[in-house]
């Protein structure tokens, strides 16, 4: 597992090569909203919220998404569906994200930390 950082970001062409390793068409993600870090290649995402946990992520600031790397750059590259997402005490009763303030979040550290394969 890794964790992507704005200093250490991941190219698209990275996840393709961990999507065919692991599940043959997605990466799994959890992304830290408050840090504006996510973690990768992880094959269950609680694997990536312990990581991020132990280095500092609180449990209410971390969401499990899934890369599809073939739709990179459309709206289908990224899909809000993960176990650790279930957080009765944040008002998210299901696998989604139901606030769009936190979708949108996610989103927008996913388009800063997900690069394309010849940029810096």
């Amino acid at each position: 597992m890794i964790i992507v950082t704005q200093e250490n970001k991941v190219a698209i062409s990275t996840l393709g090569e961990m999507a065919k390793k692991m599940f043959g068409n997605l990466v799994k993600a959890v992304v830290d909203i408050k840090q504006g870090i996510m973690a990768i290649d992880g094959e269950l995402h609680a694997d990536e919220e312990v990581l991020l946990t132990e280095n500092g992520s609180k449990r209410a600031d971390v969401w499990g998404i899934n890369f599809y790397p073939e739709y990179f750059g459309q709206e289908n590259f990224v899909e809000f569906d993960s176990m650790i997402n279930l957080k009765p005490f944040l008002g998210n009763r299901n696998r989604g994200v139901d606030d769009p303030e936190i979708r949108k979040k996610i989103l927008e550290i996913v388009e800063n930390l997900v690069i394309k394969n010849d940029e810096k």
